[in-house]
């Protein structure tokens, strides 16, 4: 496809959001080219600049939206401006931004894709590059304190990384997308590493980070705090417990977001400056959710949805369903093909009773049969557990629906396309 001239781009302006996500995904022939030369030549033409904003970019495994979620709710219930970018979305393109916690409507969105368009030129973008621009864009024109931005893919390469932050977070560090980023924590570490800046603060979230990330706070000379030895979170039978070298908060209600993932962004919180009491953190961590993250559809049966999907995902994961009183858990799982399958797997196996196995109808999907072979050749699973398989998520859902009884729970989890097909469900519903 030849490169859009701006009047080529000028007849794009009734184009509705479909349209242009469609024409993201047809324009270039990657779904990744990692590198910021494209972008950061966009970036120029579009004259942005967050010098008057603070900017807190959050890198990391996982945990990144979660995270950005509740330092977005802090702020806002401080009565600060505050805009998040965050990747990818669950159902509507639209989740990618909000602004004073809102999504914004089509017509911005697509306003943005436009100026983008004329901005580029000849210059190819990939869909997360074009979109990632596009957010950046809204952010800009939307006269806010505080931007958050959440790395897409590693960091020191990621489209995001082409703004300044004021304040690095890197939240933890797993093998996921080792295509990419490398098959060691060492060099997943190192690339996470490269939204550090010199003389910012860091808050390292990961409770054991590699070694690399360590000497790259010494080679980017930031100013670290890290978990477990500058701040430490722990979960009593009273609620969450937070402390740092100048604060504590006791008795807190224990959020519905990883526990790791809330002491991380209270680290945030105090670097910021903001003095916030107990009561507002009180209503805050009543009140914190993301979708598709500890998301409690209904109870009687309790449903969840997760999208874990690597180790350190379902580790932590494990770690929750643990504590939750139920009779049976029942595990409705699907995965992409080229995630590590066995290894994610693993923390689950000895909370999970039954297992409903499906297949991911999407690009790069896996198939049911490789979580059953997983499952099978496991001895933590024991031959007594149910393991069965289906040809779609939405069966195996319903099937678990179907068997589930009022103390159970399901837990949905392994992939965002997963957590989409049952919330698409609950929609239609």
């Amino acid at each position: 496809m030849s490169e859009p001239t701006n009047n080529q781009a000028s007849s794009k302006q009734a184009w509705s959001l479909q349209q242009w996500l469609s024409y993201l995904h047809e324009i270039h022939p990657n779904n990744i080219e990692l590198g910021l030369e494209r972008v950061a030549a966009v970036f120029q033409n579009l004259e942005l600049s967050f010098n008057k904003n603070t900017v807190i970019t959050v890198a990391g495994t996982n945990g990144k939206g979660t995270t950005c979620a509740l330092v977005e709710q802090v702020l806002l219930a401080k009565g600060k401006t505050v805009g998040v970018f965050s990747s990818p979305h669950i159902i509507d393109y639209r989740e990618r931004v909000r602004i004073q916690g809102d999504m914004l409507p089509e017509s911005a969105h697509c306003q943005a894709f436009l100026k983008i368009e004329q901005a580029r030129k000849n210059i190819p973008l990939t869909y997360f590059e074009f979109g990632t621009l596009a957010a950046l864009l809204l952010l800009n024109e939307s006269n806010i304190e505080y931007v958050l931005l959440e790395v897409g893919l590693g960091g020191r390469l990621d489209a995001v990384n082409i703004v300044d932050p004021d304040v690095a977070v890197i939240t933890g560090i797993d093998l996921d997308h080792q295509d990419w980023l490398g098959d060691t924590k060492e060099l997943i570490a190192k690339e996470k590493a490269g939204i550090f800046r010199p003389g910012i603060p860091a808050v390292i979230g990961d409770p054991s980070p590699p070694l690399s990330l360590k000497q790259a706070v010494l080679d980017y000379n930031v100013k670290p705090k890290w978990q477990g030895v500058d701040f430490s979170y722990q979960v009593t039978n009273s609620g969450f417990c937070w402390q740092n070298k100048t604060q504590q908060f006791d008795n807190l209600p224990v959020p519905r977001i990883p526990t790791q993932n809330a002491s991380t962004a209270l680290q945030v919180i105090d670097i910021l400056g903001l003095e916030v009491s107990q009561q507002v953190l009180t209503q805050v961590f009543e009140s914190v959710s993301l979708p598709g993250r500890r998301q409690v559809l209904q109870t009687q049966p309790t449903v969840m949805l997760d999208v874990a999907h690597n180790p350190q995902a379902t580790q932590l994961l494990a770690a929750d369903l643990k504590q939750m009183e139920c009779n049976r858990i029942i595990a409705v799982v699907a995965m992409l093909e080229d995630k590590d399958i066995v290894a994610s797997l693993q923390p689950m196996m000895k909370h999970v009773d039954i297992w409903l196995c499906a297949s991911l109808t999407v690009p790069r999907g896996g198939d049911a049969q490789q979580i059953v072979s997983a499952l099978n050749s496991s001895a933590t699973t024991s031959l007594a557990k149910k393991v069965v398989d289906f040809p779609d998520v939405e069966q195996a859902y319903s099937n678990a629906l179907d068997i589930a009884q009022s103390d159970d729970c399901i837990i949905v989890f392994g992939s965002f396309f997963t957590i989409a097909e049952v919330l698409n469900l609950n929609i239609k519903s």
